[in-house]
């Protein structure tokens, strides 16, 4: 692969990537394609090199593509979309990551954008830096000793993961726009992305890629036990329009199948287990356990939510029914007392409240 070197830092990169505005978000989401995986190519190859040679020549450097919109009016748009458009004229842009997992999410976001703004998209190549463990995959680890092998630090040779720049500034509403000049154009950053995808596979013992539009959060055992005893009677008897079950370790159950025919089980079950009964689409069903306390449902959703999936519920088991209660009614909590620390802290109140209730509750806890 051609290569561009930096003399002052001594810098190896690949071809610098022309800027090219395309009307069409198929075309877009294409170019993203290609320029990521042109970018991660070249420091896997460079990582591969270095672990057969391990003679260092410099840094290798690769960054994320972006994507760029530019809007010089208000326009009327449907006011219930969650995405897919902009509330004022301006510069918005995103980095992108991972565009083979986000195809259908990009290709849909830029239709919208181009039905309600009339814009083109701008792919380019960000000045941000992809993280060599981001570049390799969730399959592949940069081991401990390679750095040993090499004489060298691995933060001497390629960009790592830093957590500087995985913060939630953009969807906490707390990004100074001003400052940058650039609006956002998506809710995460790349880095931000990446470190979630990596993280779902630590907690969850699966890969992102297998994580359906249509999430299921449990804290109760046998809630799993009967979604798993499902989804392996659907495989055993054909699928019934699912293409395959996955388990913790990443064991898959094809259609047609009644045992796992890839992946190993873990010797112990991760903190929080997720199984997949997976369709065409990602238009399936994915439940994990995520066992008790605010601070697991914290993690797990704030690494979930960069997948943008359609929708998540909690199921529980509540206590304290009323007897004209019946299945399928809809119960609106107005407040909870807790002890938890955290949920204190964030709310400033033991009594996590909506937002109709929240003179009430202040009042009381000022009491």
């Amino acid at each position: 692969m051609t290569e561009r070197i930096d003399t002052a830092p001594f810098i190896r990169m690949p071809e610098p990537w022309p800027a090219a505005t395309h009307d069409k978000p198929a075309e877009a989401v294409a170019a993203l394609q290609a320029l990521y995986s042109r970018n991660t190519a070249f420091l896997r190859q460079a990582l591969a090199d270095l672990s057969r040679n391990p003679r260092v020549e410099g840094r290798y450097r690769a960054c994320y593509p972006q994507v760029t919109i530019q809007t010089m009016r208000y326009d009327q748009v449907d006011s219930r979309l969650a995405y897919g458009h902009v509330t004022a004229p301006g510069v918005y842009s995103t980095t992108i990551t991972r565009p083979d997992l986000f195809k259908h999410y990009l290709t849909k976001q830029l239709q919208l954008l181009s039905a309600n703004h009339g814009v083109g998209f701008t792919i380019s190549e960000s000045d941000l830096p992809i993280p060599i463990h981001f570049a390799v995959g969730s399959d592949t680890h940069v081991d401990a000793d390679f750095a040993e092998r090499i004489g060298r630090p691995l933060r001497d040779i390629f960009d790592v993961p830093d957590l500087s720049l995985m913060n939630d500034d953009i969807v906490n509403g707390e990004m100074d726009v001003e400052a940058e000049g650039v609006r956002p154009l998506a809710p995460f950053t790349a880095p931000r992305t990446d470190y979630s995808l990596a993280r779902l596979q630590h907690y969850t013992a699966t890969r992102a890629d297998e994580f359906q539009n249509f999430v299921l959060f449990t804290n109760y055992q046998f809630y799993i036990d009967e979604f798993v005893q499902l989804a392996r009677g659907l495989m055993a008897s054909g699928g019934g329009g699912y293409t395959h079950f996955v388990e913790p370790g990443n064991r898959i159950t094809r259609a047609g199948e009644s045992e796992p025919s890839e992946g190993v089980a873990p010797p112990r079950l991760p903190q929080m287990p997720a199984y997949h009964l997976a369709r065409d689409g990602s238009s399936g069903i994915t439940m994990v356990n995520i066992g008790v306390g605010p601070s697991n449902a914290k993690t797990i959703t704030d690494h979930v939510a960069v997948l943008r999936p359609d929708a998540w519920i909690m199921l529980g088991h509540c206590a304290g029914l009323r007897n004209t209660q019946r299945l399928g009614d809809y119960v609106l909590p107005m407040s909870a007392r807790t002890m938890c620390w955290m949920m204190i802290c964030r709310s400033g109140s033991p009594f996590p409240r909506s937002p109709k209730c929240k003179w009430r509750w202040k009042t009381q806890w000022k009491k």
